[in-house]
């Protein structure tokens, strides 16, 4: 029986430890499992508490807050530099009113086209007087003028005087009125591609102050102009190139930059069905020197040939050689019609029919050419070489050159 039991006991000793291993590998095994199920449980919010510790808080926090958009009150501010240089300039630029009087009553023009109103800007305050610049298509034929405010109020103006080369005219008002003058800027730093603004009045007053912006889309453009409605062009203008809106109306007024400064006088716009956002405004640099002179006198002083004359152009080509006997190698220039007596040109012998080619030696192909030498590059009193064919022949002199007034 002894050796019974204890081999009973023996065994049994044996046996009880085989629960153990199970256990231990099942809670190991579910241990595995939680483990790895965890971080599923917690996402679907299926437990009922809180295992993470609060750095996992801190990231789980995080990762909700990139992949959760949330919503947030904003308060904008649209106050932009634009807005800011529109408030600080929109008082300089006025509205330009031509008023005609016919039988001793007052007619005003239609305030729907440039041929009644215009713009103008505030450029200088001096003593009792403010200086306003327009175009002078703007005036011109004006018995009258007014000048129309920010607030509304319109008051007259006085024109000093115009130049139709430059388009420019400038009129003075009672500066007591005038609160604001613009800054002028400087037309030659100017890039293609910058931002400029124009402001004026577009269709006439109802619409003063209007803002047009875009940017600087060309420099030096020549536009040709035709003064008296011959269908000839007279002169080519200089101008800066801009998409910013220009309509009817916005003539004479301002063309800025970003920094609010005058950088032009809007003065043009080509206007076809085919085109948009072509417009023009006079560099200020060309406009200053133009606006200073007619402040002293009220005339533009240029120098002064005294002949009256066509581009080679225009005469037929059998003219050309039977009545002005020209060579064929002759290709333009400029056909004198008429010579003005006691002028610089009479003085050195120039007669009806001579064909100058050459101004200081550099060529001269038409009556446009002339103008540009003779307005840009020469003042009154400064001595001019004259190249010119007279039957065929090919001969120089060289005149002083005196002054004339527009």
């Amino acid at each position: 029986m002894g050796y019974y039991d204890d081999q009973t006991s023996s065994s049994n000793r044996h046996k009880r430890p085989g629960w153990i291993m199970p256990t231990f590998v099942g809670l190991i095994l579910g241990a595995v499992l939680i483990v790895l199920a965890l971080p599923a449980l917690i996402q679907s919010n299926i437990l009922p508490y809180d295992l993470s510790s609060q750095d996992n808080e801190d990231q789980v926090q995080a990762s909700e807050e990139e992949d959760t958009p949330t919503t947030e009150s904003v308060n904008l501010d649209v106050t932009t530099q634009v807005t800011e240089v529109v408030s600080e300039v929109q008082e300089a630029v006025v509205g330009v009113v031509k008023i005609r009087e016919s039988s001793g009553l007052i007619q005003e023009q239609p305030s729907s086209g440039e041929a009644g109103t215009g713009s103008g800007v505030i450029y200088k305050k001096e003593q009792d007087k403010a200086y306003i610049v327009t175009n002078n298509h703007v005036v011109q034929g004006a018995d009258r003028i007014e000048v129309s405010l920010i607030d509304g109020s319109r008051i007259e103006a006085e024109l000093v005087g115009a130049d139709p080369y430059t388009d420019l005219a400038v009129l003075t008002v009672d500066g007591s009125k005038v609160n604001k003058v613009i800054d002028i800027g400087d037309s030659s730093k100017v890039k293609v591609g910058e931002p400029a603004m124009a402001i004026g009045s577009p269709l006439g007053l109802m619409f003063a102050g209007s803002v047009t912006k875009g940017i600087i889309s060309g420099k030096q453009r020549a536009i040709p102009q035709d003064f008296n409605g011959d269908g000839r062009m007279d002169w080519q203008a200089e101008v800066m190139q801009t998409d910013a809106a220009i309509n009817p109306g916005n003539s004479g007024g301002a063309l800025i930059n970003i920094k609010g400064q005058l950088i032009g006088i809007n003065s043009m716009k080509i206007a076809k069905s085919a085109v948009e956002g072509i417009g023009f405004a006079i560099p200020i640099n060309n406009a200053v020197p133009i606006m200073e002179d007619i402040e002293e006198d009220g005339e533009v002083t240029r120098p002064f040939m005294g002949i009256g004359a066509v581009s080679l152009s225009e005469v037929p080509r059998s003219q050309q050689r039977e009545v002005l006997g020209l060579p064929s190698d002759v290709k333009g220039g400029v056909v004198i019609d008429n010579v003005q007596t006691a002028s610089p040109a009479g003085q050195v012998g120039l007669q009806q029919y001579d064909v100058i080619t050459e101004l200081d030696g550099k060529e001269i192909l038409s009556i446009v050419d002339l103008r540009k030498h003779l307005y840009k590059n020469k003042n009154v009193g400064d001595e001019m070489s004259v190249t010119f064919y007279r039957d065929g022949q090919k001969q120089d002199v060289t005149m002083k050159l005196s002054n004339q007034s527009y």
